[in-house]
């Protein structure tokens, strides 16, 4: 896997978290007991955007186990930023961040336990940078609670769509005079 992150700690978190995962699909574990992780090719889509634009405020709704929380909180630390992630499960939410802390990116990042339209709500923002990966009926939800923190010239970025149905999402943004969309097919 040479395509993980150049810093040889997070890399080999990294690599033990997607051999895990290829290893729960290899098991045909149902998706709903799987850490469903981001791509390789996802993540260092997420940190290099994130890193490009100098986002130093990130909310992640859906943290799973924490590998997209790596790949985000690689770009906080070249930024100065940190991410927030949000998980549901609490025994996602300890390892996730038992994963950040084996990675050395603890003060990058962090998940909390909760509904992330709940969290969103305790945050005054504005944020730089918003990645959805959580259940995908949610997904219009989800962004109904983050955009209004987002800050002007902002970035919500949803993962998963083209790979699932959702189009009632797809629809909604199309909708709104003040967003911009494009779907690319990661």
């Amino acid at each position: 896997m040479s395509e993980l992150a150049a810093d040889p700690v997070a890399a080999w978190v990294q690599e033990r978290l997607y051999r895990e995962d290829a290893d729960q699909r290899r098991l045909g574990l149902p998706s709903n007991q799987r850490t469903r992780n981001v791509s390789v090719a996802s993540g260092r889509f997420l940190m290099l955007t994130a890193r490009a634009m100098g986002a130093r405020a990130v909310l992640e709704v859906g943290s799973s186990n924490g590998v997209s929380t790596i790949w985000l909180a690689l770009a906080m630390r070249a930024t100065g930023g940190r991410v927030t992630g949000t998980e549901i499960l609490p025994a996602r939410v300890e390892e996730a961040n038992a994963n950040l802390a084996a990675a050395g990116l603890s003060e990058f990042g962090e998940v909390v336990l909760g509904d992330a339209r709940q969290t969103a709500a305790a945050l005054t923002g504005p944020l730089d940078f918003v990645f959805i990966d959580a259940e995908k009926d949610d997904y219009v939800d989800h962004f109904a609670a983050t955009f209004p923190l987002l800050r002007s010239g902002g970035l919500i970025l949803a993962d998963n769509v083209t790979s699932h149905d959702l189009s009632a999402y797809q629809a909604m943004l199309r909708e709104c005079d003040d967003v911009e969309t494009v779907t690319l097919p990661l």
